[in-house]
């Protein structure tokens, strides 16, 4: 696999470097705030989605990678692999997790380094991170190694991943403030923004001209037990898994996970509601009362949608479930860029980006953006 064709960026547009870039929701979503994005990411696979989606792509490892091999990006994201801070994984991540955090003050001490100190990306620091249970959980430290590293500071950075990263999120937050950045991070809930899923990101965005803060919800919440109609009034309803899909047929997910660790008491969630949290085994969850010729498991296209990719996004190679389930949503993603780039969506126009051909939307949509509103 080669680098990707590079796209021409458009006149006036913000150059954005996306660290750990999967197969693209950080960066359709940049598309259609008209950012011009180059992604770095080593798996095969999700470089083969991303090469024809038309994606500016590095097939590669981060860590071989630089700030000075991008000297125009003035946004620097990326999402780090999770598995190994998640439930589902051995949980080298969480009992490393002291570590990860000591390393972030080697990595940023601040201004200068003081003697005898280590300096960022020393052989003594990848010695250590290399002797951690899994070298995937010191890949979290990445980003802000970009960040310290890049010649001239960022305009503004964006990090996601899962939940259990907040804490570093946290530390990150603290070493760039000491940096002349402004931040906040915190964890969104994907359906406050539109997405027909419940999903939880932990959300890092700093910025280094105005306050970061990140983007406010635009629907409620989902509730077990809880209409759509109920709640704060100034918000839009959650997005169902049948508005998503266009399927006006009532069926029921069962989850492929079991409550509390039982897998006779699998959770089930309704047509009408939003999606159980899309993961790399999605096509695991069994549908039942789909009408006759249906399939009783989510295809990709399906498992896609319920993730806010274009209906025509070319996924590619294999593992196309897992590709999907480690993505971010794009439509989550575009809310996440604009606050960084201290602007707001205009929901209407965003609505359009999702349910409109990739082919069609990935140069820009007019009027998506627009200023932020003051508090």
């Amino acid at each position: 696999m080669t680098d990707g064709q590079p796209l021409s960026p458009l006149p006036g547009q913000v150059e954005m470097v996306d660290l750990f870039a999967g197969p693209g929701g950080l960066d359709v979503a940049a598309h259609w705030l008209g950012v011009s994005v180059a992604g770095i990411e080593w798996d095969e696979d999700a470089c083969r989605t991303r090469m024809n989606a038309g994606l500016q792509t590095k097939h590669g490892d981060v860590r071989f990678s630089k700030p000075a091999d991008y000297p125009e990006a003035r946004i620097l994201s990326g999402g780090p692999p999770c598995q190994t801070f998640t439930v589902a994984g051995h949980g080298a991540g969480r009992r490393a997790l002291d570590k990860v955090l000591s390393f972030v003050d080697v990595i940023a001490p601040g201004d200068e380094v003081g003697e005898g100190e280590q300096k960022p990306g020393s052989p003594e620091i990848v010695e250590e991170l290399a002797l951690l249970d899994d070298e995937r959980t010191g890949l979290v430290l990445e980003p802000l190694r970009w960040a310290v590293d890049a010649g001239v500071p960022y305009d503004a950075i964006v990090l996601e991943q899962v939940p259990a990263v907040l804490p570093v999120w946290e530390a990150f937050a603290v070493a760039l403030e000491k940096r002349g950045y402004s931040v906040d991070c915190g964890i969104l809930h994907t359906e406050e923004f539109g997405v027909p899923q419940t999903r939880r990101r932990a959300i890092l965005i700093a910025r280094r001209s105005g306050e970061a803060n990140l983007p406010k919800p635009t629907h409620r919440r989902y509730y077990k037990g809880k209409a759509r109609e109920e709640g704060d009034p100034d918000l839009l309803p959650w997005k169902t898994m049948g508005e998503a899909l266009g399927l006006s047929d009532r069926f029921t997910v069962v989850s492929n996970y079991g409550t509390g660790g039982d897998p006779k008491a699998r959770g089930e969630r309704l047509s009408t509601q939003p999606a159980f949290t899309v993961t790399g085994k999605v096509s695991r969850n069994r549908l039942v009362g789909r009408p006759k010729g249906m399939p009783d498991r989510f295809t990709d296209y399906e498992a896609g949608k319920l993730q806010t990719f274009p209906p025509d996004y070319p996924w590619s190679g294999r593992g196309i479930a897992q590709q999907i389930g480690n993505a971010i949503p794009p439509r989550l993603a575009a809310h996440v860029l604009a606050a960084a780039l201290g602007k707001e969506l205009d929901v209407v126009a965003l609505d359009k980006c999702v349910e409109q051909r990739w082919k069609d939307t990935r140069n820009g949509v007019d009027g998506l953006l627009k200023d932020a509103a003051k508090s």
